[in-house]
């Protein structure tokens, strides 16, 4: 009889995403009129908008089409997921939909939120398993990531085989034309599939940590006025403190990746492949120096965080999923996903929460 002990963890075993066609160039904002502090900004648009791809390496974003809400793109997303894993999706136990602000329709500013999306898109998808339970986390930007810590911890608790967490936003319908903050956020949608394994060895999602610091910078990323003055005070919009919100993330959040990484107990040298949230290039690229910094390392090495926020934006919870689902099907270039592989997943955003999990591929 063999003594080897099984234990069960979580695996991904499909992924699928949706990426919406309309293409947004930095150009579209060459008309748009910027305030900040309550005055026209007195930079020329052209000079605004170089400045802004230079410091946050986006060039173009995706919004989708009039006609799709959230709950729409996430629904392409999850059936393309459902079909790359080859499973009956009425084996689905749970469904975590991932977003911030529901379902809202062009120019309403209005946010729809019941009922959840995740039973939007189950009804869309046409499960009829009442025992596969769809419910909506909202977690600012680290949605996704925070959805699958979840999903971990149904499957690891034998509530669940299968869990789909899905990360879907329409940000383009919640922006301040007036902020050129306006010009990070953009609409994208996507799923993964994890399955409960029964290994030998660590495989799958094996550690994670996050952490909560909402006293202190609760306010950095919240709902408020458009910096028009004249504006419409009923409407709200999207805003940020950019510059506290960078030094907040820079500081906390390669602490966060390497709690969860020293749980797994790996060196930092052994991450194949990041996966980070894509909110802003220099941002990002400063984490990682600064992550691997506490490590005592004083280089990162080439081709190790895939980024897609060049012609992308920032879609929030979406960012993680998509990202996957691009290099899993081999379009992101110079990147791949070998088994045995490990990875980080880590994420920021309002609350302000951070987190991260290491897998192994």
């Amino acid at each position: 009889m063999s003594n080897i002990e099984m234990n069960l963890y979580s695996v991904i075993v499909g992924t699928g995403s949706f990426i919406p066609d309309h293409i947004v160039s930095g150009d579209a904002f060459l008309d748009s009129t910027f305030y900040e502090n309550g005055l026209i900004l007195d930079k020329g648009n052209a000079e605004i908008i170089s400045k802004f791809s230079e410091i946050t390496e986006i060039n173009e974003r995706r919004y989708a089409d009039p006609a799709q809400v959230s709950s729409n793109i996430a629904t392409i997303a999850a059936q393309r997921a459902i079909d790359d894993a080859s499973i009956d999706k009425e084996s689905l136990d749970y469904i975590i939909f991932c977003h911030n602000f529901g379902d809202i329709k062009p120019n309403s500013n209005r946010i729809d939120m019941l009922p959840a999306l995740a039973a939007k898109v189950k009804q869309a998808l046409d499960i009829k398993n009442p025992d596969c339970v769809a419910y909506d986390l909202i977690f600012g930007c680290p949605g996704w990531v925070q959805g699958s810590i979840q999903a971990n911890a149904l499957i690891k608790s034998g509530d669940a085989k299968r869990v789909m967490v899905i990360g879907a936003e329409t940000l383009s319908r919640i922006i301040d034309a007036h902020d050129r903050d306006s010009m990070i956020f953009s609409d994208g949608a996507g799923a993964v599939i994890y399955e409960a394994t029964s290994s030998s060895e660590p495989t799958g999602l094996i550690s994670h940590k996050t952490q909560t610091y909402a006293v202190d910078y609760g306010s950095l990323l919240v709902m408020g006025r458009s910096h028009n003055p004249d504006a419409c005070n009923e409407n709200a919009y999207l805003k940020m403190n950019g510059r506290k919100l960078y030094e907040f993330a820079v500081t906390y959040v390669p602490q966060v990746i390497k709690t969860a990484i020293d749980k797994a107990g790996i060196d930092i040298l052994d991450i194949n492949i990041v996966f980070i949230h894509q909110a802003n290039g220099k941002m990002d690229n400063a984490i990682m120096k600064r992550l691997f910094k506490l490590y005592n390392q004083d280089k990162v090495p080439e081709n190790l965080v895939p980024m897609t926020i060049s012609w992308l934006g920032n879609s929030s919870v979406a960012t993680i999923p998509t990202l996957l689902d691009l290099v899993a099907k081999g379009l992101v270039k110079d990147y791949e996903i070998k088994k045995g592989q490990y990875a980080v997943f880590a994420s920021v955003g309002a609350g302000m929460h951070i987190n991260a999990f290491i897998y192994r591929f």
